[in-house]
């Protein structure tokens, strides 16, 4: 049975696979699968796929298109090695220790559940930006350190994660309803369970290009905010079954403050992430039943959003948000400094520049 199985989804990226298949039979460590997951491609991935003549590269083609989901779980299911990697047709191992290097360390630590390295955007053959970069040592983390991590946004890249298939098997696949941020719901399920290992080079190459997955995400923004709100109530809600409380408030406070994050971008409209007050309530109601919950971080996301139009100039609609908060009964000693200082015209205006240019105790 091979050690690892590389699971390959492919739509519409024949004229990239060669790359990336390529990249994978190059490594030093080569007891493996490769899965070329073709989820009824319209282009020439078929064609593309069957010319490997490296019998270790297998084409799994559906009769109808299932979506990058169900791709990725039928993949996933499929595979037979102890380790899965699963990595886009337009994505590329960019050196060819990478898989020697992280089956070494699954191998030897039998607590880590998954291990990962930044990864180098690439935009035909030139390299651009790092991503994914958690320092510049190598390290081993218990889940819940890195959850602290994880609980302000994704950042583990998709492209370069090896994970034991237990943590598949025993934790579940990736859940369909959250197309958008579903591997960040991953990443840290697995954590909940495992350590979490990590290397600081890059190995990994994350191409740029028109037809990008996350281009089509960034165009549904609504939908995107949404499965992120789920990640986090769903980790939260996990961690309390499992009675992490510590874990389980981490998650709580993420949640307020991702609320307050994108409702406060509301006040400069042109940022396409950002949530109306209304779409937050029409959010809270579809997962919380706690009514003072829901208060209290609709107060808090009020609170945010006056300071981000007091910020931008605009007195009037400050004042008014202001004046939600307060009327909701859950606003902070702070809250209702900002909107005494609000009405006290200039001077509360140079109060408030003050105690922002003092630095904190």
């Amino acid at each position: 049975m091979p050690r690892v199985t590389f699971v390959v989804p492919c739509y519409r990226l024949a004229h990239l696979l060669p790359d990336c298949v390529n990249s994978i039979l190059a490594q030093s460590f080569q007891d493996f699968e490769v899965l070329i997951m073709d989820d009824c491609s319209p282009d020439r991935t078929a064609e593309v796929a069957t010319s490997f003549t490296d019998p270790r590269v297998r084409h799994v083609r559906h009769a109808e298109n299932v979506g990058h989901l169900r791709n990725y779980n039928i993949g996933i299911g499929m595979a037979k090695g102890d380790y899965v990697w699963l990595i886009s047709a337009d994505d590329r191992l960019r050196k060819p220790y990478v898989l020697e290097r992280f089956v070494q360390v699954l191998d030897q630590y039998q607590q880590v559940g998954y291990v990962f390295c930044p990864v180098i955007r690439f935009d035909g053959e030139v390299e651009t930006t790092l991503y994914g970069s958690h320092g510049d040592r190598d390290w081993i983390k218990s889940g819940h350190q890195f959850l602290q991590v994880l609980a302000n946004g994704n950042s583990v890249p998709a492209a370069s994660g090896l994970v034991r298939r237990t943590c598949y098997e025993r934790f579940g696949a990736f859940p369909l309803d959250l197309p958008f941020a579903g591997d960040w719901y991953m990443w840290a399920l697995f954590a909940l369970h495992a350590k979490v290992a990590y290397f600081a080079e890059p190995m990994v190459g994350w191409r740029v290009h028109g037809s990008n997955m996350t281009h089509q995400f960034r165009a549904r923004p609504a939908a995107l905010m949404e499965d992120e709100v789920q990640v986090l109530v769903r980790i939260r809600d996990r961690a309390r079954e499992m009675r992490h409380p510590r874990i389980a408030r981490l998650f709580t406070d993420a949640i307020r403050r991702y609320y307050c994050w994108r409702v406060a971008a509301a006040a400069a409209p042109d940022l396409v992430c950002h949530m109306t007050p209304a779409e937050m309530d029409s959010s809270l109601a579809r997962w919380c039943q706690d009514e003072g919950e829901q208060r209290e971080i609709r107060g808090e996301a009020y609170a945010a959003l006056a300071d981000a139009f007091y910020d931008a100039g605009d007195r009037r609609e400050a004042r008014e948000y202001y004046e939600h908060a307060l009327r909701l009964g859950t606003f902070t000693p702070r809250t209702g400094a900002k909107y005494l200082l609000l009405n006290a015209g200039k001077v509360g205006d140079q109060v408030r520049a003050t105690l922002a240019r003092t630095p904190a105790p």
